[in-house]
C-alpha cells in the first residue's frame, strides 16, 4: 500500500519512502482529472455549487501529496528527492495547464460568472467566483490553440528552471567550508561561537579545528566578530558569489531564461511585462505604483543611509585605520559602533534568549492576544527528530491547529526561514477542518556547554514566521484557496511583520526573556537599549531592502530580451542604492531565491509595503495597549481569520478604521525628522 494514496490526516512521514512519491503523484493527478471530467460532463446547467464549488474541492489528495513532498524538498531534501522534483514539476505544470486551458470547464465557469449579479452570493462566494474566473482568463483560457501550446511549453520549462535554480543555491551553500586550524584566525569570536564552530568541524568529519560555513548561524557571527579581515573577505565573496562561478552550479543562464520566459508568457497573455501580469492581483496594482512607492521611500532613506555610512567609515578609520570600507567590513564595524553607541551587543542579549524560552514567549504572546494554548505532543509523526509538534487549542478547548516547528540548519534544508502548511483550513458538510501549519528556520544550534541561545535578530525572525503561522492557524473560511495566507502577496507580510513589534516591548519581553543560567528577567536597562538601538542604521537597512525591490522590478518590469550580462544588469539596477565599493566577484541575482525560486517575482517590494501596514497597525496597539483584547480581537476577526475572502484594504480598514499612513513607518524608522 502506498501511504500517500491512503486517506491520512497528519502526514505519515515514517511510512513514506521516496519510491512512493511518483506513483502517488501520477495516481492523484489521474483521480483529479476524473473529478474535472465529472464537472465538464455534467448535463445540468452550470451553477455555483456544481461548477465553482466542485472545482474548488477537486484534487484535494493531490494538494496534500504536493504539500508533503515539496515541504520535504525544502526542509529535508536529498539527491533522490531533488530528482523526483525535476520529474514531477513539469507534470504538475502540465496538469495545471490542462485545467486552465480546458475549454469546456472554462465555458461552465464563465456561464456562472456572467450571471453572478443574479446569484445572491455571499462575499466569500463572490470572491471565489472572481478568483476562479480570473485563474482561467489570466492564464490562457482565451488564447488560440497555437498560443496555448506555447504557454504549456513555457510553464513546463519554468517549473524545471526554478527547481534547478534552487538546487544550485543549496549545493553552493553546502559545498563551501572554511576549515580553520589556527585559533588566532577566530580572534574576536565569542566563546560560544568558537565552540559551535568546533562542533561543526567534528560533524563535518574533521578531527581538529573549527568550521565556518555559509549557513546563517555560522556565517553571520563570523562576519560580525572575526578580526581577521582577509578571512571575512573570503567568506563574504563566497557568500555573495553563489551561482556565479561559470561552472555546473552557475545560475546566470537560469536567471536570463526565467525572466525571458516570464516576459514571453506575460506578452502571450496580453500584458506588457511580467510585473504588469503579477501586480494586477496585488494591492499595488501596477509597476508604476510600485516604483513610485519604492522611490518615495528611497528619497527619504538615502540621505540618512549616506550619513550612517559616512559615520561607519569614519569609525572604522578611527579605530583601525581602514581607508576604504568594504562589504566584508560592514557587519564587523556596525557591531562595534553599536556597542560603542548603545553599550549593546548580541553576546549580552543571547543569555536571555534561550530558544525554548523564546518559543514559550511567542506562545504566551499568542495566548494573551488571541486566547490560544499550545500543547507539545509526541504522538504526531515528524520528518526529522529535531522537529517539535504542538496541538493548538482555544480557551474552550476546541482544537485550532496542528503546529510543526523546525529550528536548526541541516545539510538537506535550504537556508532562511519560512512558514508553510501541510493541510489547509476549510468548511464543508458542517465540519470546520483545521489546518496543519509549520515554521522552518535556521537558528544557532546548542553546543556541549550551552543551549541554543538566539541573537536578537533570530528572536525577531522567530516572531516573524510565527506571525505567518498565526495567519494559517486562525484561518476560518469556507474555501481552502481563500484560507490562511492565501491573500494578495503584498498583504501576506502584515501578520508576520506586526508580530516582530512585540520583541521590543518591555511588557512582552518580561514574559520570556530570562537568563538561561540565573533565571533573572532581562534588566530594564537592556530593554531600553534594545528600543534605543531599534533604529540604528535604519537608513542603511531601508536602502538595502529597497535595492532588492528595485532589482526585482528591474528584472520583471521591463522587456529583458536584450539583457545578456546578469552582473552588468544588476549593477545598473543597484546604482542609486549602492554604498559599498563594487565587488566584481559577486552577484546577488544568481542566488536571489525569493524571486527566481519562490513566489516573490515582482513582489519583493511587499516587505516594505507591509511595513507601512504593520507600523500603522501596531500604532493602534500602542495607543490602546499592546495586549489590548479589543484591538487583538479586531485584528483576529478582520485580518488573521479572513484569509483572502475580501479585498485586503477593505479588511484592513475594517480593523483600523482608515487606510494606513506611510508616516507611521517613517516615524518608527526615525526617518521623518530628516
Amino acid at each position: 500500500m502506498n501511504p500517500l494514496l491512503s486517506p491520512f490526516d497528519t502526514a505519515p512521514f515514517s511510512q513514506i519512502k521516496n519510491k512512493h512519491f511518483k506513483p502517488a503523484f501520477l495516481q492523484s493527478i489521474e483521480d483529479a482529472r476524473k473529478e474535472i471530467d465529472a464537472i465538464t460532463s455534467n448535463t445540468e446547467e452550470p451553477t455555483f455549487e456544481n461548477t465553482i464549488e466542485a472545482l474548488e474541492f477537486s484534487g484535494q489528495q493531490l494538494d496534500r501529496i504536493s504539500s508533503v513532498f515539496f515541504n520535504l524538498n525544502s526542509a529535508e531534501t536529498n539527491e533522490e528527492i531533488q530528482k523526483i522534483a525535476q520529474e514531477i514539476s513539469p507534470l504538475l505544470s502540465e496538469f495545471g495547464n490542462d485545467i486552465t486551458l480546458n475549454e469546456a470547464l472554462f465555458k461552465r465557469v464563465k456561464s456562472v460568472y456572467d450571471k453572478k449579479d443574479s446569484l445572491n452570493l455571499t462575499v466569500e462566494q463572490d470572491t471565489l467566483l472572481d478568483k476562479k474566473y480570473k485563474s482561467f482568463s489570466r492564464n490562457g483560457a482565451n488564447l488560440s490553440e497555437e498560443k496555448k501550446t506555447r504557454l504549456r511549453a513555457i510553464d513546463a520549462k519554468l517549473a524545471k528552471l526554478k527547481l534547478t535554480f534552487g538546487e544550485n543555491v543549496l549545493a553552493e551553500t553546502n559545498k563551501y567550508q572554511l576549515h580553520l586550524t589556527n585559533e588566532l584566525d577566530l580572534d574576536g569570536l565569542p566563546e560560544g561561537e568558537k565552540e559551535a564552530a568546533a562542533q561543526l568541524a567534528v560533524s563535518k568529519g574533521k578531527k581538529e579545528g573549527w568550521m565556518i560555513t555559509l549557513d546563517y548561524p555560522s556565517y553571520i557571527p563570523f562576519m560580525k566578530y572575526a578580526k581577521n579581515r582577509e578571512l571575512r573577505k573570503e567568506l563574504s565573496l563566497a557568500f555573495g558569489s553563489k551561482g556565479f562561478h561559470n561552472d555546473k552550479l552557475d545560475n546566470q543562464n537560469n536567471v536570463l531564461d526565467i525572466v525571458k520566459l516570464r516576459f514571453e508568457r506575460a506578452n502571450l497573455l496580453g500584458y506588457k511585462t511580467h510585473a504588469d501580469f503579477v501586480l494586477e492581483e496585488r494591492m499595488a496594482q501596477t509597476p508604476e505604483k510600485v516604483h513610485s512607492f519604492l522611490n518615495e521611500l528611497l528619497e527619504k532613506a538615502k540621505p540618512a543611509a549616506e550619513r550612517e555610512f559616512q559615520q561607519l567609515e569614519n569609525f572604522a578609520k578611527k579605530i583601525d585605520g581602514i581607508d576604504r570600507l568594504e562589504k566584508w567590513d560592514g557587519s564587523f564595524y556596525s557591531e562595534k559602533l553599536k556597542q560603542e553607541l548603545f553599550d549593546l551587543d548580541d553576546e549580552k542579549l543571547k543569555p536571555y534568549f534561550k530558544l525554548e524560552n523564546v518559543i514559550k514567549g511567542v506562545f504566551k504572546v499568542a495566548e494573551n492576544l488571541f486566547d490560544l494554548h499550545f500543547e507539545e505532543v509526541n504522538d504526531i509523526e515528524k520528518y526529522h527528530d529535531e522537529v517539535k509538534t504542538y496541538k493548538v487549542y482555544d480557551t474552550d478547548k476546541n482544537f485550532v491547529s496542528l503546529f510543526y516547528a523546525d529550528f536548526h540548519p541541516r545539510t538537506g534544508k535550504r537556508g532562511g526561514a519560512w512558514m508553510t502548511s501541510y493541510k489547509s483550513q476549510w468548511k464543508r458538510n458542517g465540519e470546520n477542518v483545521r489546518p496543519h501549519i509549520s515554521n522552518v528556520c535556521n537558528f544557532t544550534p546548542s553546543t556541549k556547554s550551552k543551549p541554543s541561545l538566539l541573537t536578537f535578530n533570530e528572536v525577531t525572525t522567530l516572531f516573524h514566521e510565527f506571525g505567518h503561522g498565526l495567519h494559517g492557524m486562525l484561518a476560518n473560511t469556507t474555501y481552502p484557496s481563500l484560507s490562511g495566507t492565501s491573500v494578495f502577496w503584498d498583504f501576506v507580510e502584515l501578520p508576520s511583520q506586526i508580530l516582530e513589534n512585540w520583541c521590543y516591548e518591555k511588557e512582552a519581553l518580561e514574559l520570556f526573556a530570562t537568563h538561561y543560567e540565573t533565571g533573572e528577567t532581562i534588566p530594564m536597562t537592556l530593554v531600553q537599549k534594545i528600543k534605543e538601538s531599534a533604529t540604528f542604521q535604519e537608513g542603511m537597512q531601508t536602502l538595502r531592502q529597497l535595492s532588492f525591490g528595485l532589482l526585482d522590478m528591474s528584472w520583471h518590469g521591463i522587456d529583458p530580451s536584450k539583457i545578456t550580462n546578469v552582473k552588468a544588469h544588476e549593477d545598473e539596477a543597484f546604482k542609486n542604492t549602492t554604498l559599498y565599493p563594487e565587488t566584481p566577484e559577486t552577484c546577488m541575482s544568481t542566488a536571489f531565491s525569493h524571486i527566481f525560486q519562490g513566489g516573490y517575482s515582482s513582489g519583493y517590494y511587499s516587505y516594505k509595503w507591509a511595513e507601512v501596514l504593520d507600523a500603522d497597525a501596531f500604532a493602534y496597539f500602542k495607543e490602546k495597549g499592546i495586549f489590548n483584547k479589543e484591538v487583538a480581537t479586531k485584528f483576529k476577526d478582520n485580518v488573521l481569520s479572513k484569509g483572502g475572502t475580501e479585498n485586503p484594504m477593505v479588511l484592513y480598514k475594517r480593523f483600523r478604521g482608515a487606510e494606513p499612513k506611510v508616516e507611521a513607518l517613517l516615524e518608527r524608522a526615525g526617518l521623518l525628522k530628516l
